[in-house]
């Protein structure tokens, strides 16, 4: 790419998420003069050969170059699909991917974008493996997945140091996260005391009908994975990201472990059965296909709906920081009908999301974090998604001034305070302005506008994150399998020295 030319971006997978966050963004790059080109790639039976998505200046429509499908089992393209991207990578003359496709298509896909020295924006998580929460072996391929990319990684770099792979984790990009991780770095500085618990919950509040779990997949549990693998990277990403911020000299961590306690689908239909279904949702017996027994038998091998996950955070074979990373699909809702608004469950059908996060500092400082809303049904014309409407976002900060008397002993910072200014826009504190900002990042990077330093995101942060992924599924994998509930792990930035031209933080 040229110094006064743009990128043209090839964007594989446009499901619903590339549709709501990628392709509105893209085009509003297309808008500032960040982005060329924009192609899409997606497989028969997952997208129609024309999609169509709604941006700031109105509805748009996007070609898709349609490949066969393939098990996930690949580690490197069939060779018709290989054929096709190569085919569609010359023609168009692309110079960035955007991955956002089903999770566990996401490694042979950046694979392929990286043996030809493209830059790659990756949705999360970095991986999964069908099965991997019933199988051990496929649970470890989550974090071996982390160190195969990093030597596809060093290896592009080599022939195009320009390559870069970012993870679109949005809440690294969030002005709330933004503002704990300063406070923590605050005390740790003053007081050499890291962050000694650290507790997080998220529910999207989403209401599966018992035969919804069989009928629909998309974010469902069916390919042996589910709450961990759907939104549950986001946490095992931005956890770590908060207590490195309190690490000093002695006190790094190198080692977690973690136990994964979760519920199936068995358990949810133990809690609200059939007949209980048949009883609170009119239609819903005349339009069930399934009796309970068969729905058992169905979905024996699903992945977990709630998952709560404990951790203990060491260095030096010492306890630092315990945690606990509590994840619920099935939570709150606002959903009352059967059918449901969008098909996919994907947003609205009343998912309602819930996040907490409270970090203690010794008995130095404690922040809590609340997201809250109350309403998503996607009918009343305002985004039902953008959490942290005034009242329903909100951090509180407290601190021992017994100890400091120059500390404040409470501060409370809510939208409007966490609502910063940037060169070019409002950053407002929410998840949907969070994302843009990711995608633009990516995008400053691509046209010479930051540095591989300046970046928030940049995939070799991210191994923490993945050994996190990893441990909280080989946890269920060895319990499935009458093994140990723990997963003991390696939890250092770096398995090895990286070399100097991957530029490393």
């Amino acid at each position: 790419m040229s110094s006064a030319s743009r990128p043209n971006i090839l964007v594989i997978g446009v499901g619903p998420h590339a549709r709501r966050t990628h392709l509105p963004a893209l085009a509003a790059g297309q808008e500032s003069g960040l982005v060329g080109t924009v192609t899409s790639v997606d497989v028969l039976g997952a997208a129609d050969a024309l999609v169509t998505y709604d941006t700031e200046a109105g509805t748009r429509t996007l070609p898709v170059t349609l490949v066969e499908p393939f098990d996930s089992t690949h580690r490197t393209l069939p060779e018709p699909v290989r054929h096709s991207l190569d085919a569609v990578a010359r023609r168009c003359g692309i110079d960035a991917v955007v991955v956002s496709t089903e999770p566990s298509f996401h490694m042979v896909y950046t694979r392929w974008a990286l043996e030809h020295r493209l830059s790659v924006l990756l949705d999360k998580p970095l991986s999964v493996h069908a099965g991997c929460s019933v199988d051990p072996a496929r649970a470890w391929a989550i974090l071996t997945d982390f160190d195969d990319i990093l030597g596809s990684y060093r290896q592009a770099r080599e022939r195009n140091p320009q390559t870069l792979v970012s993870v679109q984790c949005q809440r690294r990009y969030h002005p709330a996260f933004w503002r704990m991780r300063e406070l923590i770095a605050e005390i740790a500085a003053e007081t050499n005391c890291p962050v000694t618990s650290v507790q997080s919950f998220h529910s999207d509040g989403q209401w599966r009908m018992p035969d919804e779990l069989i009928d629909l997949s998309y974010h469902g549990f069916d390919r042996g994975y589910g709450k961990c693998a759907h939104s549950g990277y986001h946490f095992f990403d931005i956890v770590p990201w908060l207590l490195a911020a309190g690490e000093t000299s002695g006190k790094v961590l190198d080692a977690v472990d973690v136990h994964a306690t979760i519920t199936r689908p068995a358990d949810v239909l133990a809690q609200l059965s059939v007949r209980d279904h048949e009883r609170l949702v009119p239609g819903f017996a005349r339009r069930n296909p399934y009796t309970e027994a068969e729905l058992l038998s169905a979905t024996r091998l699903f992945g977990e709906v709630d998952a709560f996950i404990s951790t203990a955070y060491k260095s030096g074979g010492r306890t630092i920081t315990l945690g606990s990373i509590n994840l619920a699909h099935n939570g709150f809702s606002q959903r009352g009908s059967l059918t449901p608004v969008h098909a996919s469950l994907y947003k609205g059908n009343g998912r309602v999301r819930h996040e907490n996060h409270i970090v203690e500092q010794g008995p130095f400082q404690a922040i809590h974090f609340h997201s809250l809303q109350t309403l998503s049904d996607g009918t009343t014309g305002e985004d039902p998604y953008a959490v942290g409407r005034e009242g329903h976002i909100h951090v509180h900060v407290f601190r021992n001034n017994r100890f400091r008397p120059g500390w404040r002993k409470y501060d409370g910072f809510g939208f409007d305070a966490l609502t910063t200014t940037s060169e070019s826009e409002v950053e407002a504190p929410t998840q949907e302005s969070s994302r843009r900002r990711a995608i633009r990042e990516f995008l400053e990077y691509l046209n010479g506008r930051r540095t591989r330093e300046q970046m928030t995101s940049e995939f070799t942060s991210h191994r923490r994150g993945a050994t996190l992924m990893a441990g909280a599924y080989l946890s269920m994998a060895q319990q499935w399998n009458g093994g140990s509930p723990v997963a003991a792990l390696d939890f250092r930035t770096s398995r090895e020295p990286a070399p100097a031209t991957l530029g490393d933080r």
